[in-house]
């Protein structure tokens, strides 16, 4: 370890200290927060002493070399939501702390849209599930880890008469999934009072939501074998598809997420009137409360509104003045670029360049 790193290391704990008595260790969703320490967890905490509840301190204790990919599930799961969302009225803010201040709010990373109940709780809980399956199913084929690798059921098989057969080494995503579940799905029983079952119930359908959908978006990739390059065998292997396109497809169930009764006692059940015994699908994301429309700044909530965002004046989309600004209205002004531009190699050794400016119109929310 370096002087600088050293140096910085007693602030870095100084944070997480900071961090860690703003929640109680059962708090939900606290977990999140190993996604955004870009200087990485001091390794001297421990598991002990890490923003996880008791049964996720126990399973850290018994499998510590899980450590990163859970800080690197955590990681792809805030950045996929940040991109996907980073158009919209709502944009998957999170909150941030730094070694001199706590974070935003004494509630988890997200704030209070993750124990709202809306379409964005139901997105955040997905992506995260499914960012766990994903880093954790990538370091078992990497060999990071003794008790998993590749998936050992497609080792011997395929279709001889159609020229193929499997090896290589697919991804094991059940063992992803097995790992997502036992990390952050709460048992319902140990949760008192109706509204918080029914939450805790929709949470853990859109953990598995998550974690269905890198199964379903799993692909099998090939590679040919034969004389001067002909295909007259190939080897295939399993591969799951990158986190961008999963969160595309998780997008999409958000946008055709689906309202649940807050009636039901015994089985989740659509709200909606002539549709409460059509049946809910295991990819599908549930959400109990309509979302606020995130236009005005709501401090008790935590919701920042849109004034003073950057909006596209030309587009009819998310990200347009008119549906981003909420029909306020939206200020221009001009930004000057400075750059260096048409750039020459003189003989001999200098580079000379010109100094290009550039005049660009910027669009924000009233």
């Amino acid at each position: 370890m370096d002087r600088a790193a050293l140096l910085a290391l007693p602030s870095l704990c100084a944070l997480w200290a900071a961090v860690l008595s703003l929640f109680p260790c059962g708090t939900q969703g606290n977990w999140m927060w190993l996604g955004i320490a870009s200087f990485g967890v001091p390794e001297k905490l421990g598991c002990a002493g890490l923003p996880l509840n008791s049964r996720q301190k126990e399973l850290c204790k018994r499998k510590p070399y899980l450590l990163p990919s859970i800080r690197e599930g955590a990681r792809l799961g805030i950045q996929e939501c940040r991109s996907q969302f980073r158009h919209e009225r709502w944009n998957c803010m999170v909150a941030t702390a730094t070694a001199t201040s706590a974070p935003l709010a004494t509630s988890p990373l997200f704030g209070y849209e993750l124990s709202s109940g809306t379409k964005e709780t139901a997105f955040i809980y997905a992506v995260m599930a499914a960012g766990l399956v994903h880093s954790v199913t990538r370091s078992c084929s990497a060999g990071n880890m003794t008790e998993c690798s590749c998936d050992s059921t497609l080792q011997n098989g395929g279709s001889p008469s159609e020229g193929w057969h499997w090896g290589g080494c697919s991804d094991d995503v059940q063992y992803g999934m097995w790992f997502s579940r036992k990390f952050l799905d709460f048992p319902i029983r140990n949760t008192t009072g109706q509204e918080s079952k029914l939450l805790l119930a929709m949470n853990l359908h859109n953990n598995e939501a998550g974690r269905q959908a890198v199964a379903k978006l799993m692909s099998v990739d090939c590679r040919c074998h034969g004389v001067s390059g002909s295909c007259a065998v190939k080897t295939c292997w399993k591969t799951m598809s990158s986190f961008e396109k999963i969160g595309h497809f998780l997008k999409d169930k958000y946008e055709n997420s689906i309202q649940i009764s807050d009636k039901a006692k015994r089985k989740m059940r659509r709200r909606e009137k002539g549709q409460t015994q059509t049946p809910i699908h295991k990819d599908d994301l549930l959400y109990v409360h309509k979302s606020p429309n995130y236009c005005v700044e709501n401090k008790k909530l935590g919701i920042p509104g849109t004034q003073g965002r950057e909006c596209n004046r030309t587009s009819g989309g998310a990200d347009g003045c008119n549906l981003l600004c909420c029909g306020r209205g939206y200020n221009t002004h001009v930004v000057r670029h400075v750059e260096r531009c048409e750039c020459k190699f003189i003989w001999c050794c200098y580079v000379r360049c010109r100094r290009c400016e550039s005049m660009t119109d910027v669009h924000t929310c009233k």
